[in-house]
């Protein structure tokens, strides 16, 4: 369907009744606009699909189609519902009007009609049609604006995560390839579980890409701790457990810094949330003793994504294995140190995950 494109308004008549018809098309015609007579609905169809009205003026009484149902079939269209309609017809019954007002006509006009009334009116709908058509734009291209800021606001955010990340395997290049593979594995794992009808709603695509981007963050107190520690340097089970801690505590701090600043940062709140609780446990007895679902999914996620990706890196504490190994042990933490449910998806994918 083509727009108007005319300096006048092309208006629209459908009438069965040929006097009527002619009376009408010179009454529009006389006002200026540009009259596009037919005598069925089927034949306004066919004007319509050459060229979109910018209002009707139509008959009630019509064989095979009358006014009422054309009317309302135009209003379902989402080409058509808003061209203004205005009803000219022999009815007089108030509920005659009632009606079409209901089924969407702007204006109902009774015949015999006073060509003077009918200009005014239609004159009248045409300025109410060209303010809506002009709101409608304006709405569009602010809600354009609006998006574009939204997008650069969004992006902007990401780039603080992507900033953090580097700056953390920059210091510490030991552990950058952990971090990437932390980051994509928790992405996998967040996919699989966004198949499974429990948590589809939850796992969001909006969810997937932040979980990606901010787990690699789950150890960015490592910036602030110990550097023997950092560096694989030789230590004891003690000082790896309290480093381990150490660096929870810290990158909680650091982030929450960073977070206060940054309230809006919805990927801030998400790498707070990892990098805080991923070293909670399941049955509560981890450093801060939150248990089950208290502690916040994503979370739960990069501690199964954890244990499984580091038993293969060169990290601290950690020796390389295959992956039956490393799914074995953890689903010995399942219920215990894992969210059993992340655990059992895990088991059905971790071929996927990238070691």
């Amino acid at each position: 369907m083509l727009k108007s494109s005319f300096l006048q308004p092309n208006i629209l008549i459908v009438d069965d009744v040929n006097f009527d018809l002619v009376m009408l098309t010179n009454t529009i015609q006389t006002a200026g606009y540009i009259a596009r007579p037919v005598s069925s609905a089927r034949q306004a169809v066919n004007a319509i699909e050459v060229l979109v009205p910018d209002l009707m003026v139509m008959d009630i009484s019509m064989p095979e189609i009358d006014g009422y149902t054309f009317c309302s079939m135009l209003k379902k269209s989402a080409a058509t519902r808003d061209i203004p309609v205005i009803f000219v017809s022999a009815l007089e019954n108030p509920q005659d009007r009632i009606k079409g007002l209901k089924v969407g006509a702007v204006d109902f006009i009774t015949k015999p009609f006073d060509p003077e009334e009918l200009v005014l009116r239609v004159g009248h709908h045409l300025k109410m049609y060209k303010i809506q058509q002009e709101l409608e734009l304006y709405s569009k291209k602010l809600n354009k604006i609006i998006n574009e800021q939204i997008r650069k606001l969004f992006d902007e955010q990401k780039n603080i995560i992507r900033a953090m990340v580097q700056l953390v395997a920059k210091e510490h290049g030991n552990i950058s390839k952990t971090m990437e593979l932390v980051g994509k594995n928790s992405r996998i794992l967040a996919l699989s579980l966004q198949m499974s009808p429990k948590y589809k709603e939850q796992v969001t695509n909006r969810f997937i890409e932040a979980i990606e981007l901010t787990a690699p963050l789950y150890d960015i107190g490592k910036v602030m701790c110990c550097h023997n520690f950092i560096l694989g340097q030789e230590a004891s089970g003690e000082n790896v457990g309290t480093a381990e801690k150490e660096h929870v505590v810290f990158g909680t701090e650091l982030l929450e810094d960073i977070y206060k600043l940054n309230g809006s940062n919805e990927f801030l709140g998400m790498a707070l949330e990892i990098a805080k609780y991923h070293r909670e446990n399941w049955d509560g007895s981890g450093y801060l003793g939150l248990s089950g679902t208290n502690i916040p999914f994503s979370a739960r996620i990069v501690a199964v994504v954890h244990m499984y990706t580091t038993l293969n890196r060169d990290e601290p504490g950690w020796v390389g294995s295959t992956r039956g190994q490393r799914l074995e042990l953890v689903n010995k933490g399942a219920a215990t140190l894992y969210d059993p449910d992340i655990v059992e998806v895990l088991n059905k994918v971790h071929s996927q995950l990238l070691v």
